[in-house]
């Protein structure tokens, strides 16, 4: 992969406005031109897309009405302060290569659109974070391991390259009044979920924004999520309602069905790689029956739970299953 060397470039307070009426977040400037300039700052983040019209949200519009409350609780739930947490590292790829400028357009259209006067905290991974899960599943997140590897070979000193480019976030976050949340060892999912549960612990409300999968297991009536939609290019809310919709079933059982579906894009196998004809039709129907995996893995070893396949299935591979939930699921 050939990688262009181009001069150095500054983010400075002239990239940065305030926006009128509503936030008290300055906001990153992202024009055509400079977002070309943003692709300069580093070999190492070279991706470019092509500007496109904001479209409204229309849950942004309406507002996200609970499933299943009453209005009464409705009123009660939306009187709750609402806390934003902001998953950094995602939203600085595009795809599995690591883009600057995808940070600034989607950093930009979260506080023009989306979090407005409410607080925000954002969290990035710590140093050596993958290092648990990926010596349970080597495959743990390898794409960007590989993507890493590319470049090791293609720049000079690629770590320094990363380093500017890591403090370049830091310091937008920052002029955005933004605190950010690292903890060395663990993932900013894991850090996430430990600070929603003390932030609903103080009666506040949660949106996690993210387009991470794994933080659909904490969706309930007071932790929402909102997540970047590339192809009408705003961020959109996704609910307790939209999850009971999709997927009709509760989203306590979202972490059991991913472990038995598996995860491609962090490179965790599903249960099909290994039995074809056990998919999500299989899983939903034994998950709304037995409540989590744990259960269905203990009622399967005593007794028959679904057709011959599935049943030979679990007892199979239950610690292959096991092994997965350990890997998804978030820690506290």
């Amino acid at each position: 992969m050939e990688i262009q060397q181009f001069p150095p470039f500054t983010i400075t307070p002239r990239h940065f406005h305030l926006i009128p009426n509503s936030t008290h977040h300055p906001v990153l400037v992202s024009p055509l031109k400079q977002q070309r300039n943003l692709l300069k700052l580093s070999p190492l983040f070279c991706s470019s897309s092509h500007s496109h019209p904001v479209m409204q949200d229309p849950i942004l519009q309406q507002g996200n009405e609970p499933f299943g409350k009453s209005r009464d609780t409705h009123y009660k739930n939306s009187r709750k302060k609402r806390v934003f947490f902001l998953d950094v590292n995602p939203i600085c790829y595009k795809g599995s290569i690591p883009s600057l400028q995808s940070f600034a357009h989607w950093i930009s259209l979260f506080f023009s659109q989306v979090s407005l006067t409410d607080p925000v905290i954002a969290v990035i991974d710590g140093e050596r974070g993958n290092e648990y899960r990926r010596q349970l599943l080597p495959s743990y997140k390898a794409s960007r391991r590989k993507y890493w590897h590319q470049l090791q070979g293609a720049v000079k000193s690629p770590r320094s390259t990363i380093e500017r480019s890591h403090r370049l976030i830091l310091d937008v976050l920052q002029n955005c009044n933004v605190p950010v949340v690292k903890i060395e060892s663990h993932e900013a999912d894991d850090v996430i979920a430990t600070l929603v549960e003390q932030v609903i612990q103080r009666g506040h409300r949660v949106v996690v924004a993210s387009p991470d999968k794994d933080f659909k297991q904490l969706i309930s009536d007071d932790v929402q999520i909102v997540m970047p939609v590339p192809e009408f290019n705003r961020w959109s809310f996704y609910t307790l309602k939209h999850y009971v919709a999709q997927y009709n079933c509760d989203p306590r059982s979202d972490l059991s069905l991913r472990c038995i579906l598996g995860d491609e894009v962090d490179g965790v196998p599903g249960i099909q790689h290994v039995v074809p004809g056990f998919g999500r039709k299989t899983a939903l129907k034994l998950l709304k029956k037995h409540g989590t995996l744990e259960n269905l893995l203990n009622a399967a070893s005593v007794r028959s739970v679904g057709r011959q396949y599935a049943q030979d299935a679990l007892i199979k591979y239950a610690d292959y299953l096991r092994r997965n939930y350990e890997v998804l699921s978030l820690k506290r």
